[in-house]
């Protein structure tokens, strides 16, 4: 009897012993994992975290769009009298000065025309000498009745005459020495020539349609851009409320790099309604020859500057269902979240209208770690990056100062 007791009395030992030591194993494990799993940019009790502190200054407002460079002004240079071409001034893709000759026709037909129009001035002259004496002649024997009027008349008529035909004359030659300055043929604007359409050899002709060779001024140079038809309001408001040309950014398209600065010349006088665009157009000076005609182009045109606006990185602006908000430090280095109205995002900046305060200070990154009421750290390997970044941004500034 006591041997069938006992038996069950060993088993609820043993299984007591087996609970007590896997309740032992699950414990020491949840610490084990709790402690793996423990962040470690915790600083005690304090997250780690980039902050920023908020800044007022002035921002550039600016519109973006894609723009062509184009040429400011394009000639293709024809002849305006058919010859043979003698010469060619010019070497392809050198720039050229406005008067500077760029081409030679023949010119002895011409310079034959204008001597026998010079002669036929002459002949006429000496007519219209004669004539005026034989007038004073005949006015004499008019006063002692030796010659009747209508001699006299005729005559006058004649000197009349002759005047006319001298006065034709010197038309003649005008117009022979225009057609003889055809011959040469100068440069109309300054700028860059292209590649030569006519050898020397040639006979050119005043119909051709290609010319003989295409200037392009590239300095200044113009860029064409277009902007949505809602920027409209914003640029007409900009136009009428600064007192000097709104300032146009070119930039290459496969960097930030600014390429040029220049003016805004163009409005277009219409929206176009098929692509819902407007057209407008900057000028700038091009002397070191950046941009180049037909090269595509990233724009900005900075319609003014936001004055004194609270800034902070984009990075500090968070979003959720009820708005954009950011992480705001305390002064005993507690969070809270701080409900922002954004105005807008550029170049990696927040123009903040309302919820923050110049000089307060938000968290930057790390934001994912944290609730309100939170303490937090600045993240030490944070700054140390932060500060070789700053470094090198300022080498870099440096040595392209110089």
């Amino acid at each position: 009897m006591t041997t069938t007791l006992s038996k069950p009395r060993s088993t609820l030992l043993i299984s007591a012993a087996i609970l007590v030591l896997i309740g032992a194993a699950g414990w020491a494990l949840t610490n084990h994992k709790a402690g793996a799993a423990a962040p470690p940019s915790t600083v005690g009790n304090a997250i780690s975290v980039s902050t920023a502190t908020v800044k007022q200054e002035d921002v550039p407002m600016y519109l973006s769009g894609v723009g062509t460079v184009t040429s400011n002004a394009s000639v293709t240079v024809k002849a305006r009298i058919d010859g043979q071409l003698d010469k060619v001034g010019f070497v392809e893709g050198q720039d050229v000065k406005a008067g500077q000759l760029l081409a030679q026709l023949d010119p002895r037909t011409l310079q034959a025309q204008l001597e026998q129009a010079i002669a036929q001035k002459a002949k006429d002259a000496a007519q219209l000498a004669n004539a005026k004496l034989d007038l004073q002649r005949y006015t004499t024997l008019v006063q002692q009745d030796a010659a009747t009027q209508q001699t006299l008349d005729a005559q006058r008529a004649q000197v009349t005459q002759l005047q006319a035909a001298v006065q034709s004359d010197d038309a003649q030659i005008n117009y022979a020495k225009v057609q003889l300055s055809f011959t040469s043929i100068l440069a109309p604007i300054s700028g860059r020539v292209g590649a030569r359409l006519v050898d020397p050899g040639n006979i050119v002709h005043a119909a051709d349609t290609n010319g003989l060779v295409v200037i392009n001024q590239i300095d200044p140079i113009a860029v064409v851009f277009t902007l949505p038809e809602e920027s409209f309001q914003s640029i007409n408001t900009a136009l009428h409320s600064s007192q000097k040309p709104l300032s146009v950014h070119a930039y290459a398209r496969n960097s930030s790099t600014m390429l040029s600065q220049g003016n805004l010349t163009l409005l277009n006088n219409q929206i176009d309604t098929t692509s819902g665009t407007v057209q407008l157009k900057g000028m700038f000076q091009n002397s070191s020859h950046v941009l180049w005609p037909g090269q595509y182009v990233n724009v900005r045109l900075v319609l003014g500057d936001r004055k004194q606006a609270l800034t902070v990185p984009a990075a500090v602006v968070q979003r959720s269902q009820d708005g954009t908000y950011a992480y705001v430090v305390n002064a005993d280095s507690t969070v809270q979240i701080q409900p922002i109205q954004v105005a807008n995002i550029q170049d990696g900046i927040a123009v903040i209208d309302k919820g923050l305060n110049a000089g307060q200070r938000v968290v930057v990154d790390g934001q994912y770690k944290l609730k309100p009421g939170i303490k937090v750290v600045e993240d030490a390997a944070a700054i140390g990056t932060g500060n070789a970044s700053s470094a090198a941004a300022k080498g870099t500034t440096a040595g392209a100062s110089k």
